[in-house]
């Protein structure tokens, strides 16, 4: 199982940390020892002093797939879930300023907090779901699919024509503005819709 993840897929995001607007999706990976399960806490790691939360869409692979066709990209996941990106900014801003590479702001030990997956059925419309992140009872992200500069579909065609995509990836599909840091003692509880699927307490 490997997890795939898509940066800067949201506007308003994009534009609150100064990035360029890309014209492909943004993919960078997270290894598998990054996934936190069943609501267990997130412990902040002590080579960062800046922790930001960024709550995303996940897809759920359902079955193998090589240079998939975009019009056929929906056999290809029938689950989505919720998840935290949990990001060490200082680190990434570093690597940023090197030209170097991501994977240690991005892929630590517990920085991919995943909800149980939900049956695609469940939901009127994917190209229009709501999801939202609260800290301590206040909402502090809020996103919606018809935000997405590339959506589900794209995003499956786009990754597969790079890696073989196996069933059981997982796909986080980019995070919506209002991205922060998070400190010792918050609780953070994502939702799909009205429906709280994943909480996650900082320690």
């Amino acid at each position: 199982m490997k997890i795939l993840a898509i940066g800067r897929n949201y506007v308003e995001h994009i534009r609150e940390l100064n990035n360029e607007k890309p014209s492909e999706p943004v993919i960078f990976t997270k290894p598998d020892t990054a996934i936190l399960r069943k609501n267990n806490p997130f412990y902040y790691p002590d080579f960062s002093k800046n922790i930001h939360y960024e709550v995303e869409l996940v897809i759920k692979i359902n079955q193998k797939g090589k240079k998939i066709r975009e019009q056929f990209a929906h056999k290809y996941y029938d689950e989505i879930g919720i998840g935290i990106d949990f990001t060490a900014r200082d680190l990434q801003q570093t690597a940023k300023e090197k030209g170097l590479p991501w994977e240690l702001a991005k892929g630590f030990d517990g920085s991919a907090p995943i909800s149980d997956f939900q049956d695609i059925s469940n939901f009127k419309n994917l190209k229009d779901l709501n999801f939202s992140l609260l800290i301590d009872g206040e909402i502090r992200q809020k996103g919606n699919t018809g935000h997405m500069l590339f959506p589900f579909d794209h995003i499956i065609s786009y990754t597969s024509n790079f890696f073989t995509l196996k069933k059981g990836d997982l796909i986080f599909t980019g995070t919506p503005a209002g991205v922060g840091p998070v400190k010792i003692g918050q609780k953070l509880e994502a939702y799909i819709e009205d429906e709280k699927l994943l909480e996650c307490e900082i320690k």
